[in-house]
Parts: structure tokens; C-alpha cells; sequence
């Protein structure tokens, strides 16, 4: 008697599980607006990042007197 194959299945990762919840009880609509307001987070992110940046640079660079 032959054993039967083992098959191996890939477990979700959470955010996999989310998005699958996510879409069963979101209109594709409120899926969207919601991808939008997250890309909006990461970019404002991102501004605040390189503002905070470039006002280290300032800080750092010597005023000429005149």
C-alpha cells in the first residue's frame, strides 16, 4: 500500500486574512476609498519625513554674517 502524497498549502499571512474579510464586507467603492486615504497617510508620511530632514540641513549650515 502506497502512502498518499503530502501537499503542502501556503497558510495566509495576516494581511492576506484582512484583505479577504476586507473584501467579502466592503463595495469595491469603499475598498478603493480606503486604499486612497492609506496611500494619503504614507505620503504625508513621507512630506513630514524630508520636511524634518531639510530642516536639519538648515540647522547645520552656517548663517553668513554680514
Amino acid at each position: 500500500m502506497q502512502a498518499a502524497p503530502v501537499r503542502a498549502t501556503a497558510i495566509p499571512s495576516f494581511t492576506d486574512a484582512l484583505r479577504a474579510v476586507e473584501s467579502l464586507l466592503m463595495s469595491g467603492g469603499q475598498r478603493t476609498a480606503r486604499r486612497n486615504a492609506w496611500t494619503s497617510v504614507l505620503e504625508d508620511r513621507r512630506r513630514a519625513k524630508d520636511r524634518f530632514e531639510a530642516e536639519r540641513v538648515l540647522e547645520r549650515t552656517p548663517v553668513p554674517h554680514l
